[in-house]
C-alpha cells in the first residue's frame, strides 16, 4: 500500500508544477506580452500606409478593432475563468493570441490588419481578464498589493517593450512585418504550454452561459470610488490611444525629416514614462497620486497641444513624457482604489469593468482623432483632441479633491 505522501497524482516523466512564485511571474509576463503584442504594430503603421495607402482613418479604424474586441470580450467572457478555471481558458487565449500573431506576419493589405487586431483584441480580452485574477491568486499573502502593482505596471511595461522592439525591428531588420510578429508567435505558444503547469486557483461552478451575457460588475464596495477615478481614466487612455494610433505622424508632421524610429519613439516614451512613475508611486497615497497624475495629464496634453505650431520635436516628447507618468499614476491609484475593497471572488469582474472603461476611453475616441484628421488635418486634430483630455483631467482633480473633503 502506498503512503498517504505518495505523489500518486502526477506521473514521474512530468516536470512538476510551478510554484506560487513561478506562477505569478509566468502570469505577469503573459500581461506584459499580450500588450507588448498590442504596441508592436505602432511603429509599423507607417510601412504600411506606404505599402497599400491608406488614410490616417483608417489607421485609427485598424487601430480601435483591436481595442472594440477586446471590449467586447471584457463584456463577455470577462469572468469566464472563474466558471470555467484559469488555466483552460488562459492557455486557449494564449493560443488564439498567437494565431492572430501569424494572420499579422502574412497580411497582405488592411483587411487582414483589421482581421488579426479583431482576433488579438478578443484573445487579449479573455486572456488579461484571467491572468490579471491569476495574479490576485498567486499574490504572496505576506507580500499584499503586488498583484495590484503587477496589474499597473506590467501593460504599460508591455507596451513599451512591443513598441522598442518593434522600432528596433523596423530600422534593422530585414523583414519588420514579419519578424516582430513571428517572435511574438513563438512566445505565446511557450506560454500556453507553461500556463498549463501552473495550479489551478479558481473553483470552476455552474453558471457558464449565464456569465456569457455583456456585462460588467463593478464589487459593491468599489462602486462609490468609480465616480472620483473615472474622468482621470478616461484621459488617460484616450490619451494613450492618440499617441498610440496617430503618434508617428504627429512626429512626422513636425519633423519631416527625422529618423524614420522617431515615430515609434512618442508611444515608447509614453509607456517608458508611465512604467516608471507606476513603480515611484506605488507606496504613496493612492488619492494624492490620482490627483498629481491628473495634473501632470493636463501639462502633458497642453504641450502636445501646441507642439506642431511650435514645429517643436522637443515639446512633443516633453509633453508625451508629462502624459505617460499622469497615465501611469492614474490608472495604478485607480486600480488600488478599485480593488482594495472588492472581495476575491469579486475581483475579476471589477477587474474586467476597470479594463471596459479603459479600452472603450481608448479607442473610441481613437476614431474620433482619424475622423478630424480626415477632416481638418492632424494639426486640427491635435487641438481638437488634447483639449478635452485636458479638461477630463481637470475634471479627475476636481472630483478627487471635493470627494476628498466630503470624506474629510
Amino acid at each position: 500500500m502506498p503512503t498517504a505522501t505518495a505523489p500518486l497524482s502526477r506521473p514521474h516523466h512530468l516536470p512538476p508544477p510551478l510554484g506560487r512564485g513561478g506562477a505569478f511571474a509566468l502570469h505577469a509576463s503573459v500581461l506584459i506580452g499580450l500588450l507588448a503584442a498590442s504596441s508592436a504594430p505602432t511603429p509599423l503603421y507607417a510601412e504600411y500606409q506606404a505599402r497599400w495607402h491608406f488614410s490616417a482613418l483608417m489607421v485609427t479604424v485598424v487601430f480601435s478593432a483591436y481595442a472594440l474586441a477586446l471590449l467586447v470580450a471584457l463584456l463577455v467572457a470577462g469572468t469566464l475563468s472563474d466558471h470555467l478555471g484559469r488555466r483552460p481558458v488562459l492557455a486557449g487565449a494564449l493560443l488564439a493570441e498567437a494565431a492572430s500573431m501569424a494572420v499579422f506576419a502574412t497580411a497582405h493589405g488592411v483587411t487582414e490588419l483589421i482581421i488579426a487586431r479583431v482576433v488579438q483584441g478578443l484573445a487579449t480580452g479573455v486572456a488579461t481578464g484571467a491572468a490579471g485574477a491569476a495574479l490576485l491568486d498567486f499574490e504572496d499573502p505576506r507580500h499584499t498589493g503586488r498583484a495590484a502593482l503587477a496589474n499597473s505596471v506590467t501593460p504599460v511595461s508591455g507596451m513599451a517593450a512591443g513598441v522598442l522592439v518593434s522600432t528596433a525591428l523596423v530600422q534593422y531588420a530585414p523583414a519588420p512585418t514579419h519578424t516582430v510578429y513571428v517572435l511574438l508567435l513563438l512566445l505565446f505558444a511557450a506560454q500556453a504550454v507553461l500556463v498549463v503547469r501552473t495550479a489551478e486557483t479558481a473553483h470552476p461552478h455552474p453558471g457558464v452561459w449565464r456569465s456569457l451575457q455583456p456585462g460588467a460588475t463593478v464589487a459593491q464596495a468599489s462602486r462609490a470610488v468609480l465616480p472620483l477615478i473615472a474622468p482621470g481614466v478616461i484621459a488617460a487612455w484616450a490619451l494613450g490611444g492618440f499617441y498610440s494610433s496617430l503618434g508617428p505622424q504627429l512626429a512626422r508632421l513636425i519633423a519631416p525629416h527625422a529618423p524614420h524610429a522617431t515615430g515609434g519613439l512618442v508611444f515608447f516614451a509614453l509607456t517608458a514614462s508611465a512604467a516608471l512613475a507606476v513603480c515611484a508611486t506605488r507606496t504613496r497615497p493612492a488619492r494624492a497620486v490620482s490627483a498629481g497624475g491628473a495634473v501632470a495629464l493636463m501639462a502633458g496634453a497642453l504641450l502636445t497641444l501646441v507642439s506642431p505650431y511650435l514645429h517643436s520635436l522637443p515639446a512633443l516628447f516633453g509633453g508625451t513624457l508629462l502624459a505617460g507618468a499622469g497615465f501611469g499614476a492614474v490608472t495604478q491609484s485607480a486600480l488600488r482604489l478599485l480593488l482594495a475593497p472588492a472581495a476575491p471572488e469579486e475581483r475579476s469582474g471589477t477587474l474586467a469593468a476597470y479594463y471596459v472603461l479603459s479600452y472603450l476611453a481608448m479607442s473610441v475616441p481613437a476614431v474620433i482623432a482619424g475622423l478630424l484628421t480626415t477632416w481638418y488635418g492632424l494639426r486640427a486634430a491635435v487641438a481638437l483632441y488634447a483639449g478635452p483630455a485636458g479638461l477630463l483631467a481637470l475634471a479627475a482633480l476636481v472630483a478627487l479633491t471635493t470627494g476628498h473633503r466630503r470624506r474629510a
